[in-house]
């Protein structure tokens, strides 16, 4: 590796606009070298055009993976869950074990079951784990946190939380990116991080249907309170602790993705509240909505893990069995819970 260090260029991987918050705020400390695959996306970043013309002057545009990963040894790959394997299979051949990859994916990696065969857990992946089978790099992090990308970019103050199995990942994670105006907090628990951040975009889905509907804050926060308990079962029932779930990439990522119009799952739940189908909802969003392929996904697990999820089940059925809103809504609130909390 031609650099390496506090001193090297930190590498991000994904134009989009959280990779460009990431960037900007990586720039505060480091140069950035930003990946673009496409010619047009290279030529957009280093003319500054469109939603471009916000990166820092440290922020310089790459096409070339090699070149790339000869100059970073700090990477962020942050593209959306479902083009994230493919794009470890073309990073890898260029990768060494002394890179460290901090994934910034809130999904999950699906590996579509055999005709006639059930999904099972092993189909499902976190992001590290894809990054563990497609690469020689064991020194693997995760973003997980309350960072809706427009108020990081905006330079509004936020907090992140950086999780990994090696501590050194979290240092180098938080050297990069802390400043005065992002805090950034470390665990060690990766899959448990990984999983809050991708199951609170299922009930941003459920919290945006409320909001289209014009309900209230009573009902949003029992939505909230319930949703979190269900993603602290699913979490315990694949052997992650209920601690990232209580913390900065649980509760915090939850409570955030679920009120705001940012959100792009909240905006796809909020829209569906209003009326819209799904299809003209996937059809006419520029932006991927992580949380409608996870709650499918799921869904579909759950009775193999043996847990009893009855948001994210009647939210399965309004989303893709067409089942009414209001009947949703009071299914859920008429719903015998047997205590409150039921997960400590």
């Amino acid at each position: 590796m031609e650099n390496s260090g506090q001193t090297a260029p930190v590498g991000v991987i994904g134009a989009g606009s959280f990779g460009i918050a990431i960037s900007n705020l990586l720039a505060e400390n480091r140069d950035v070298l930003l990946y673009a695959r496409r010619e047009e996306v290279f030529q957009a970043i280093e003319n500054r055009e469109g939603k471009y013309s916000i990166l820092s002057s440290r922020v310089k545009a790459i096409t070339n993976l090699q070149d790339f990963a000869n100059a970073c040894q700090l990477i962020f790959p942050i593209v959306p869950s479902q083009a994230f394997r493919s794009m470890m299979q073309q990073l890898s051949p260029f990768l060494k074990p002394s890179h460290f990859l901090i994934h910034g994916t809130k999904g999950l990696d699906i590996k579509t079951p055999v005709e006639g065969e059930k999904l099972m857990p092993h189909h499902v992946k976190t992001m590290s784990q894809v990054i563990q089978e497609e690469s020689i790099v064991c020194r693997i992090g995760c973003l997980s946190g309350p960072n809706l990308s427009k108020e990081i970019i905006e330079g509004q103050p936020a907090a992140t939380l950086i999780a990994s199995n090696f501590t050194e990942v979290i240092k180098a994670g938080q050297l990069a990116l802390k400043s005065t105006r992002f805090q950034v907090y470390g665990d060690h628990d990766i899959i448990g991080a990984e999983l809050a951040g991708a199951l609170k975009n299922i009930i941003a889905l459920a919290a945006g249907i409320l909001g289209g509907k014009g309900l209230g804050k009573n009902i949003w926060a029992l939505l909230v309170t319930r949703g979190l308990s269900e993603m602290i079962h699913i979490g315990k029932a694949v052997g992650t602790d209920v601690k990232p779930f209580l913390g900065v990439a649980g509760i915090g990522d939850l409570v955030a993705t679920a009120s705001s119009e940012n959100s792009r799952n909240y905006k796809a739940g909020f829209r569906l509240g209003q009326g819209e189908t799904l299809a003209q909802i996937m059809e006419t969003s520029t932006d991927v909505i992580e949380g409608v392929k996870t709650l499918e996904t799921i869904r579909n697990l759950n009775a193999h893990l043996g847990i009893t999820t009855p948001i994210i089940e009647i939210l399965y059925r309004v989303f893709f069995k067409q089942m009414d809103v209001d009947n949703a809504i009071q299914v859920l609130i008429t719903y015998r819970y047997a205590v409150d909390v039921d997960f400590l």
